[in-house]
């Protein structure tokens, strides 16, 4: 957040409103706190769709068919 250059216009109402759905989404999903989240997540961005069941695999671990098409 402090090294983002969006400073103008419409930039940090949307920079604050994808913040605040990231950190409900960790919220609702995660035991750990945010910040630990945030740091295992932030070392592979694969984990990231991962954990937000937006893969192929994600969804076959979880016990989910997975769908063609």
């Amino acid at each position: 957040e402090d090294r983002c250059t969006i400073r103008t216009g419409h930039g940090p109402a949307n920079i604050t409103a994808l913040r605040r759905f990231a950190i409900g989404a960790i919220k609702a999903k995660s035991r750990d706190t945010v910040a630990a989240t945030i740091q295992r997540l932030a070392r592979n961005v694969r984990r990231v769709f991962d954990y937000l069941g937006m893969t192929e695999n994600s969804r076959r671990r979880r016990g989910r068919p997975a769908t063609a098409g």
